[in-house]
């Protein structure tokens, strides 16, 4: 999962480019009175497999590889915020981005989608913000800050990033990627839910 230097800079002009493209193209001027709100959503790496009793595993040496692979990614990009559910696996997936910003993780419940929405909007316009959640809750925030509806990230998927950007008026372009390695590994398979 060594993501090159040519492989940063693309990821990070894909983020300018959806910044400026939303900017640039945005319907009419109160729009552009606002700089756009900009989320990086992804599901939490991957857990290590636990008995199903088991409800908050931490992650696997995969995952805390994907983990630091985000670092590295998003280390330059610019986030103001990151937040996290109350689990191990999406506190540990953004411990190294948070390590390397000198950030203090937000922590939300994993159910609690509406409370977050209301935290990001509070937040303001211009902000850049990391959020880890769940197989069920990536989409759900995406839906609920005015990006498409998407089905549930497939169980054995860690590889999904979402870049969303909201405009002053409510709309919102969203990006979708892959990063880092799709491999699954052997025995990841059927773990406990999201």
């Amino acid at each position: 999962m060594n993501l090159g230097k040519s492989a940063q800079v693309v990821v990070r002009s894909l983020v300018l480019i959806a910044l400026v493209a939303t900017s640039v193209f945005s319907a009419g001027p109160v729009a552009m009175d606002q700089p756009p709100v900009t989320l990086i959503l992804v599901r939490h790496a991957e857990k290590k497999i636990v008995p199903p009793e088991n409800k908050d595993p931490d992650l696997s040496p995969a995952g805390l590889e994907r983990a630091e692979e985000l670092a590295r990614m998003f280390g330059g990009a610019g986030v103001t915020a990151i937040y996290a559910t109350q689990y191990k696996r999406t506190q540990q997936t953004v411990k190294p981005l948070a390590d390397k910003l000198g950030l203090t993780v937000n922590q939300v419940e994993a159910k609690e989608t509406a409370e977050l929405v209301k935290q990001i909007r509070a937040r303001g316009a211009g902000q850049v913000i990391f959020i880890a959640g769940h197989n069920n809750s990536v989409p759900e925030i995406i839906a609920a800050m005015g990006g498409p509806k998407m089905p549930i990230i497939p169980e054995t998927e860690y590889d999904n990033l979402y870049i969303l950007t909201v405009q002053s008026d409510g709309s919102a372009k969203l990006l979708k990627m892959k990063y880092g390695s799709a491999v699954v590994p052997i025995g990841n398979q059927g773990m406990t839910k999201p």
